[in-house]
C-alpha cells in the first residue's frame, strides 16, 4: 500500500507504535501527509479484522469465564473500556457471550482523547457512580495501561499480547499471563479478606 517504502511493519514497530492506539492516532502515524487515507485505510482494516479475523476466530483468554463469575458472584459493576471503533467492540463482546455481563461500553471515541489518556476510564467511573478507590481495571496493552493508571486505579497488565519487559514500562500493579495465573488470584483473595474485615468492623 506504499507505506514506509514498501517495508512491513513487523512486530516491534506493531508493539510500539499501533497496538492499542486509537485508529485517528495511528492514521496520523502512518500517513501524516495524507489523513484522509489514512482513515480511509484504518476503516478498511476494521472491516477486515470484523469480516476475515473475529467472525472465524475469537478465543477467550483463558480464565476469562471464572473471573466474569468471581464478579458476578460479587454483583460488582463493570465497563468495557476499549480504544476499538463500536462495530468491532459489539461484535468481540458479542462473540464472548459477554453482551450482558458489561454495564456499560465506553469508547475512546466517546472522549475528548483516547487511552493513553484517562479519558474513557474517568468515563467509565462517572457512567457507573463508582470510585476509583473501589475499582480495578485488566488492560493488555501500553496505552491502556498507561490510561488506567493515569486514571488512578490499580491496573492487571496481561502479557497476552505484549511483551512483559513493555508492558512494564506503563506501570502497572500486577503483569499476569492470563486470567488463570495464580498471581491474580491471590490478589483477588486478599480483596475478599479486605471487604470481609471491613464489614465485621462496619
Amino acid at each position: 500500500i506504499g507505506f514506509n517504502n514498501g517495508v512491513p511493519i513487523d512486530e516491534e514497530y506493531f508493539i510500539k507504535n499501533i497496538a492499542g492506539k486509537h485508529n485517528p492516532d495511528i492514521a496520523v502515524l502512518l500517513y501524516p501527509d495524507d489523513i484522509p487515507r489514512g482513515i480511509k485505510f484504518m476503516e478498511d482494516k476494521e472491516a477486515m479484522f470484523r469480516s476475515r479475523l473475529a467472525s472465524e476466530n475469537l478465543p477467550p483468554i483463558k480464565g476469562l469465564y471464572k473471573l466474569t463469575k468471581w464478579i458476578d458472584d460479587r454483583g460488582l459493576k463493570r465497563a468495557a473500556v476499549t480504544n476499538a471503533p463500536k462495530p468491532n467492540a459489539e461484535l468481540m463482546i458479542s462473540k464472548l457471550g459477554l453482551k450482558d455481563f458489561f454495564d456499560v461500553v465506553i469508547l475512546g471515541s466517546d472522549c475528548e482523547r483516547a487511552k493513553p489518556y484517562p479519558d474513557p476510564y474517568l468515563k467509565a467511573l462517572e457512567v457507573l457512580k463508582v470510585s476509583k478507590d473501589h475499582t480495578f481495571v485488566c488492560e493488555d496493552s501500553v496505552s491502556g495501561i498507561k490510561a488506567g493508571v493515569a486514571a488512578g486505579m490499580p491496573v492487571v497488565g496481561l502479557t497476552t499480547r505484549n511483551p512483559e519487559s513493555v508492558l512494564m514500562e506503563a506501570n502497572p500493579t500486577i503483569l499476569i499471563k492470563d486470567y488463570e495465573d495464580p498471581k491474580l488470584w491471590e490478589a483477588l483473595e486478599e480483596l475478599d479478606k479486605r471487604i470481609g474485615s471491613s464489614k465485621a468492623s462496619a
